[in-house]
């Protein structure tokens, strides 16, 4: 089968770990009789230095004519000017927009050899195996008015946190299906103590629950669902929640696999259905561009790698090919190898490259 993909290696550590990632798909390429034909283009940082813009037209239509989007990082000190214009963050944000990236997955999978190398006890990381879907394109970071202005009394801003009944219903029908390939546990996060949107995405949830009677809904308010976890993590296995809530979230959830250069996402344009029903979707590591790494063969590849597993899954159908780079990166782990963030006395530390080489030569094997 012959698949078309995006790739966009953005700024930073980005083009290092992308590069890791062509190479495992390559790989799989080779060994199950596919093949997967590149589309380069900048975004971020790159793309302000080349155009003055942080996604042209072109990239954009590009990835619109693709099956899928395999994107590296964005930003970096050199565009980090709070008045600048063009800032590298706003060519994902135009992305997401500009391709319907609705809904953001985010598996957090704490791997039994790399227990010891989180901050928390071993006994409350085994067994962790969740995925947070967070709802990508609505909410306080795209909601109108959004604005800055000045008074007689001094400064103000407002950013409104908006949602509609559509936007909420197709992202917990998103977590629904997730869970009900899973665990059929499906946790909606809120603030409807306090929030009218979180009331309506309440209300919407128990309405829509009727439709997975094989999944079991429980609401939780968002700072009692930051506690858990830290405190029970294992106990949660699907957990839907509005945009900056997920966002703060998943940043937290991160450092249960013990370093963000672990953690894949997914952000897709449909609702994957249960039984593997593809749809549209941009993969990407959940780290930044650590600029002061960049070019010192230092990143962690995994979460990229990791992460094109979930394109095989999700945007390819390739379940058995998804396994294949998923059972890799274990059987690595489980040899010993570390690149610096997951370092453990002991082990072995290894570069960039080297892991990918370590990898790949896992998939063949």
């Amino acid at each position: 089968m012959r698949f078309e993909l995006a790739v966009l290696p953005g700024d930073g550590v980005g083009p290092e770990v992308v590069a890791e990632a062509v190479k495992v798909l390559e790989t799989i390429g080779n060994k199950f009789g596919h093949e997967f034909n590149l589309h380069y283009g900048p975004i971020g940082g790159a793309a302000i230095d080349q155009f003055g813009v942080a996604l042209t037209a072109e990239t954009l239509k590009m990835c619109k004519q693709c099956h899928a989007v395999l994107l590296g990082a964005v930003g970096g000190p050199k565009w980090d000017d709070p008045l600048a214009k063009v800032r590298p963050e706003d060519g994902l944000l135009a992305l997401r927009k500009g391709l319907g990236l609705f809904a953001n997955l985010r598996p957090v999978k704490a791997f039994p050899m790399l227990v010891d190398s989180t901050n928390l006890k071993p006994e409350v990381i085994e067994g962790v195996d969740l995925v947070v879907v967070r709802e990508l394109t609505g909410g306080l970071y795209f909601g109108k008015p959004k604005k800055q202005w000045r008074t007689s009394r001094g400064r103000h801003a407002v950013d409104s946190l908006v949602y509609s009944e559509k936007e909420v219903e197709r992202i917990l029908r998103v977590g629904f299906e997730i869970a009900r390939g899973r665990r059929k546990k499906l946790t909606s996060v809120d603030k409807a103590n306090v929030l009218e949107s979180s009331r309506l995405w309440r209300q919407i949830a128990i309405e829509l629950s009727d439709e997975y009677p094989d999944v079991e809904l429980d609401h939780m308010l968002v700072d009692a669902c930051a506690m858990r976890l830290i405190q029970r993590p294992a106990d949660l296995d699907v957990v839907v929640t509005e945009n900056m809530f997920g966002d703060i979230l998943t940043d937290e959830a991160s450092m249960l696999s013990g370093s963000m250069g672990m953690l894949p996402s997914a952000s897709l344009a449909g609702v994957p259905k249960t039984g593997g029903a593809v749809t549209f979707g941009m993969y990407e590591p959940i780290h930044g561009s650590a600029p002061r790494r960049a070019g010192l063969n230092l990143a962690n590849p995994i979460a990229t790698i990791l992460s094109c597993a979930m394109m095989l899954r999700y945007s390819f159908g390739l379940e058995p090919e998804a396994e294949a780079i998923e059972k890799a990166v274990s059987d690595v782990l489980e040899g010993g190898y570390r690149t610096y963030d997951i370092m453990e006395e002991g082990k072995k530390e290894v570069g960039t490259r080297e892991m990918g080489e370590l990898i790949v030569g896992a998939i063949e094997a």
